[in-house]
This record gives C-alpha cells, structure tokens and sequence, in this order.
C-alpha cells in the first residue's frame, strides 16, 4: 500500500460511552493506540416506541455531539474528533455555527464538521423543523456557517437564513474552517460532497456497497468538475472487520475506517480498541 489506512472510533457519544468515565477512558485508549479519530453520531430524539427506520430503542443513551467531543478533547491531545453526523436541516445554523467554533478553539484545531440531512421525520417534527427542502437547506446553512467562519465582517442573504451587521467569536482555529465531510448514500448526498466538502462518509457499509458508492461519487466530483481524488472517503464497515477485508476496502479506494464497536460496556470497548490495534492499525 502506498499509504497507510486511517482508523477512527465510532460512537464516542453513545452507549457506554454516553457516561464520562468510559468516554474519557475509551478516548484516551483510542488515542494511545493510533486511532485518527474519535467520531459521534446524532438524533436528538427518538420515536417511542422504535419504529422503522429509527435505528436504536428510544432509552438507548445519546450525549449530544458538541459537548462530547468538547468533554473528550480535555481528555485527549491529538485524536482528530469527527461529527459522524449532524443533522444539520434540524439546527439553527448561527448557533450552531458558535458551537462548532467554540469546540474546534478548545480541542485546538481536530474538529471535522460531518453532515446529513436526516431521515427521520418525527424527529423533525419534535424539533419543529420542517421535513420538506431538506438538503437545499442544509446546503444554505452551510455557507451561513462558512461565512460566520470566514468573513471579516460576515453577512449571508439566504431563502430561510439572513444577517449583516452581526460578528460571532472565537473564529475557528482551522482555517478558513473546520473540514467539512458529508455522509449518505444517495446521488444527491455524493453531489453535496463532490461540491462542499473535503470528503465523504458512508455507513454501516460493505466493501461491494462501498464500490457502489464510491462509483457514485466519482460520477458527481465529473460533473462538478473537481479531481475525485481530492475527495477523502471515510466509511463504517459492519462488524467484524479482520485485516483482509480491510485491506479490500483500502484498495477500494477507502482512506479511512470508522469502526463501530459491538461492545456494551468499558471493558469491552477496551478489548475492542486493543484487538483493533493488534490488527488492524498500522497494517493497511
């Protein structure tokens, strides 16, 4: 291989790892056994009780993404820490914006900003987001947040998000702003990547699904006029991942794996992220 693989840890944020001790535990120990990154996932609220597609039982705990990764960048120092999503149409750009500069100036520099759109409609209408338009707006808020980041003197005249004569601070430390990623599965979702972003996340994936996926945003970086290879592709792969199929998904054209951990308690996690290094890490 000409390069090595990246490894980043998926679910920082829930399970086990909703709780501070484990969170900060498992954090240190990715950290310590050359994972990446540390990455979250989000719904705010589920339905009650579970109906498809919701992907988890309504009491299954879930910290909000910000302020774990906030919390566990005290407890790091070099772990990149990724939002693996955000359901960015469900949030009020501006103060989303703060917050996500807020975190990338406390973990000094490692935010990377991944989005999605969103699936789940009574989570949107909990929230009193409307479920219509659903990736236009997430495309404008994106630049409302770019240009709260970026711009001296910020402005943004938009169909559902305006403002002048306003100023937001701290500025993010990473410049012009924190890497943007965005996740999903759709020709849409690959076309929000190809034009907005430093790479692409897809989940819970195999390495055909991958492929798929992977020719899909080939087809958009053409259209858009942009080098795919400029495009970092990160995927979660269904568990279990043994060093074979990681190297299958590597010449695939994969630059980073996000591993979704099985276990459920701190013991486990540990076990996990110990074989991941034994393996895996430094091997593909």
């Amino acid at each position: 291989m000409h390069r090595l693989m990246k490894f980043g840890l998926f679910g920082i944020n829930n399970g086990a790892c909703a709780f501070p001790d484990t969170a900060a535990t498992v954090a240190r120990a990715a950290e310590a056994s050359g994972f990446e990154s540390l990455w979250t996932g989000e719904h705010v609220i589920l339905p009650d009780p579970q109906v498809p597609p919701s992907p988890v039982p309504a009491d299954y705990p879930m910290d909000d993404p910000a302020v774990a990764l906030a919390f566990v960048a005290a407890h790091t120092s070099r772990v990149r820490l990724g939002t693996g999503i955000i359901i960015l149409p469900q949030r009020n750009p501006v103060v989303l914006a703060k917050q996500l500069a807020s975190l990338d100036v406390l973990s000094k520099g490692r935010l990377i900003f991944g989005i999605g759109v969103g699936y789940l409609k009574p989570e949107f209408d909990a929230i009193g987001a409307p479920f219509d338009h659903k990736g236009a707006r997430s495309e404008e808020f994106l630049a409302a947040m770019i240009a709260l980041w970026s711009m001296e003197k910020p402005q943004f005249a938009g169909r559902w998000v305006s403002f002048k004569g306003v100023n937001a601070m701290p500025r993010p430390v990473q410049k012009p702003h924190p890497e943007i990623v965005f996740g999903g599965h759709t020709p849409e979702a690959y076309g929000r990547a190809a034009r907005l972003a430093r790479g692409w996340y897809g989940f819970a994936l195999d390495v055909d699904g991958a492929r798929k996926c992977i020719e899909g945003l080939r087809e958009a970086c053409a259209k858009a006029g942009r080098k795919f290879e400029e495009l970092e592709i990160s995927v979660t792969p269904r568990p279990p991942v043994d060093l074979d199929t990681a190297k299958r998904f590597a010449e695939a054209g994969v630059h980073r794996l996000i591993l979704l951990t099985r276990a459920s308690d701190e013991q486990g996690l540990l076990k996990e992220v110990d074989s991941a290094a034994t393996k895996l890490i430094g091997r593909v």
